[in-house]
């Protein structure tokens, strides 16, 4: 029973940094598209990425390739994310 509600808790958190992630993700493109050109605009839409791959492994009857796999974040893909936890916050 105390895996089930750590599980659960795990996915919820996953769920909600993915759902954060897309939503921020979304904010900076409608930001970039309808803000002028200012200091805010710059100041919301600068991104800090990092990136990880390619990554092969090759198991002999099977290979596979995964990557690069990138995760970009910026303010507002952080405001998405605090955005998500407090709406899921609040129907628990």
């Amino acid at each position: 029973m105390l895996l089930e509600g750590r599980r659960q808790s795990l996915s919820r958190l996953l769920w909600t940094l993915v759902i954060g992630l897309f939503l921020g993700s979304l904010f900076t493109k409608l930001s970039e598209l309808f803000l002028p050109e200012s200091a805010a605009r710059d100041f919301l839409t600068m991104s800090v990425a990092a990136s990880l791959g390619p990554l092969s492994i090759d198991l002999v009857a099977v290979a596979v390739t995964v990557g690069p796999l990138q995760l970009t974040l910026n303010v507002l893909t952080l405001a998405g994310i605090l955005i998500v936890a407090l709406v899921t916050r609040s129907w628990i």
